[in-house]
């Protein structure tokens, strides 16, 4: 049995696919960054300065403090049950995007995995029946 596990983690397809986990995994933490810290300010300050990550909606105040809460933080803190609607928000232009960058990977993948359509191959000769029947139907349309 340990014999087949070494075989089965060894072949190229699962080793291909331990890199793929990995370097989606840090795709991930770079795309999350990206929609966090570089697309959403200023989505945000075109909107009149929201600040997605904190945009919640309170659904039960806190125990440990009663609302309002100005960031999520301090809501979580307060041990208030809140609806992170901005946090999804986050998510879904995450997603968009890894989707996008997936969608490319593949498509080019698929583009170099293509082969060249071959050119139409000549018609074959004509056999010498094939010739001599053409030249009786020549003869024959001349008289």
């Amino acid at each position: 049995m340990l014999k087949e596990f070494r075989e089965f983690a060894i072949r190229g397809n699962v080793v291909d696919m331990a890199v793929g986990l990995i370097v989606g995994a840090a795709f991930g933490t770079i795309v999350t960054s990206l929609v966090n810290d570089v697309i959403m300010p200023p989505v945000g300050l075109l909107l009149g300065g929201v600040d997605f990550a904190n945009l919640f909606v309170v659904l039960k105040e806190g125990a440990k403090g009663p609302g309002p809460y100005a960031t999520l933080a301090d809501a979580k803190t307060a041990s208030a049950v809140t609806l992170n609607i901005g946090v999804f928000i986050n998510a879904i232009i995450s997603f968009t995007i890894v989707a996008f960058a997936v969608f490319m990977i593949v498509k080019g993948v698929n583009a170099a995995r293509r082969e060249p359509t071959p050119a139409p191959a000549a018609p074959p000769a004509p056999t010498p029946s094939e010739q001599l029947l053409a030249e009786i139907r020549d003869l024959l349309k001349t008289r």
